[in-house]
């Protein structure tokens, strides 16, 4: 009798035993500081609600330190993070070199297919989910209809460049420091590189041809950056070489921009009186093109959540992916901010439910320029890469941003367009021929 009830003690010390070791199951998930990202550390209490044995360190970068990180860590195999915040760009990539843990035996509840087709493509290789998307997004125009109508003018819902240089024009009030266009000018590849390529292409350019040639001795890329200075100089805000999303965010909700050409994404974040001073005066249009060429500036993207391989709390990490990207996700940012402010760009039922079309006046916009973006057909000449505002390919994270820090400097006024771009060449084929895409 004894013996059983040592026995029994010591059974049950070894259930608090093992009680205790779940608990301290701690998972760290390494993101970019973005608002809806920080939205979610706000709402981790309903996590731990239902996953008591899960724990969640947060590691919050700016995205160029976050893209640093996180690609140095999985390279190296440091083991530093257990879910990673990466992009439509790095997911295929890493996916194939077998650096990424594949989404499969997602619950029923999860309902996969309800991913949008556009959005879960991009994730997936050889028919394998690798990440689940926390927001996707494109890109289009977000402006002031306060200071259009008082300029006279009417934003057409698919602008060209023109249209939108006339309202720039018409817009800035730069002694009451309103400037008629935001636009990204911090040197990196997802930073200013991913907007100026999209502009590229809606210029009728493209970053290499067939044979893996630089274009940046082309005349759509001298449009396209010449023309990107001339608006940004006369129009835009001064210090504009070290805004990124996050500085023209700030900028255009505290009135301070005509127009902002970017994330789609943006727009809840815009129209939230909580956030923008000028939330009751936001209007949207597609992203720009020039006459007679058939491409927009618009952007695919999906913020996404991955499990590195090689992590030793896989199950712990699905677990936390599962419910960040769930469809209960949504509803629960829907109860606690509205349904305008929940992550968008995901699944095709957000597009279809009465109460987010009512409450997001953007949502079409956001569906339409996500549907037409063609990351397979990025530009109106043949390419032999995939994507919109990058190209898909290891060596494009250096050179992106190489390329952006001459782009840069030369909106910092300190190189000529000119030679922004010959730099931009005679680098890009450097490090071309030294991958042995080219001789």
């Amino acid at each position: 009798m004894t013996y059983t009830i040592r026995a029994l003690m010591g059974a049950c010390a070894l259930g608090a035993l093992a009680t205790a070791a779940a608990a301290e199951t701690t998972i760290t998930v390494a993101t970019v500081n973005n608002g809806d990202m920080v939205r979610m550390q706000g709402l981790m209490d309903d996590f731990y609600a239902e996953h008591p044995d899960i724990k969640v360190e947060w590691v919050t970068l700016e995205e160029n330190v976050l893209r640093q990180k996180v690609t140095t860590d999985i390279a190296t195999k440091g083991g530093q993070f257990d879910v990673l915040t990466i992009g439509t760009y790095e997911v295929p990539i890493w996916g194939k070199q077998g650096w990424l843990v594949p989404l499969d035996g997602m619950p029923d509840s999860y309902d996969v297919n309800d991913l949008l087709p556009q959005i879960r493509s991009g994730l997936t290789v050889d028919d394998h989910l690798y990440a689940a998307p926390f927001y996707g997004e494109s890109s289009f125009v977000m402006y002031r209809k306060d200071l259009m109508e008082k300029a006279g003018m009417e934003m057409p819902e698919k602008p060209t460049w023109s249209d939108i240089e006339k309202a720039a024009a018409a817009m800035t009030d730069k002694d009451n420091e309103v400037y008629g266009i935001c636009l990204r000018g911090k040197a990196g590849w997802g930073e200013n590189a991913a907007f100026l390529s999209a502009m590229d292409n809606s210029m009728g350019g493209r970053w290499f041809d067939e044979n893996w040639t630089p274009q940046f001795d082309t005349a759509p890329w001298k449009e396209t950056l010449t023309r990107y200075l001339d608006m940004m100089n006369k129009y835009g805000p001064p210090g504009a070489s070290s805004n990124g999303f996050n500085e023209n965010l700030a900028l255009f909700q505290q009135g301070k921009c005509g127009m902002w050409i970017d994330a789609t994404v943006a727009a809840s974040f815009v129209t939230n009186p909580q956030d923008s001073t000028v939330a009751d005066k936001v209007g949207f249009a597609l992203a720009p093109n020039k006459e007679g060429v058939d491409k927009r500036a618009n952007w695919l993207w999906a913020w996404s959540l991955a499990i590195p391989a090689g992590t030793q709390k896989e199950e712990a990490a699905k677990t936390f992916i599962e419910w960040a990207t769930s469809k209960h996700y949504t509803e629960l940012v829907a109860e606690k901010e509205g349904w305008a402010n929940v992550p968008p760009g995901t699944r095709t039922s957000l597009y279809e439910n009465p109460k987010y079309l009512e409450a997001a006046p953007f949502a079409k916009l956001t569906l339409d320029s996500i549907n037409a973006a063609d990351p397979k057909n990025p530009s109106v000449q043949p390419v032999p890469y995939t994507g919109v505002q990058f190209v898909a390919i290891p060596e494009f994270q250096a050179i992106g941003t190489a390329v952006g820090q001459q782009f840069s400097a030369a909106l910092a006024g300190q190189v000529s367009a000119d030679q922004a771009l010959q730099s931009a060449q005679s680098l890009t084929e450097r490090e071309m021929k030294k991958a042995g895409y080219i001789k």
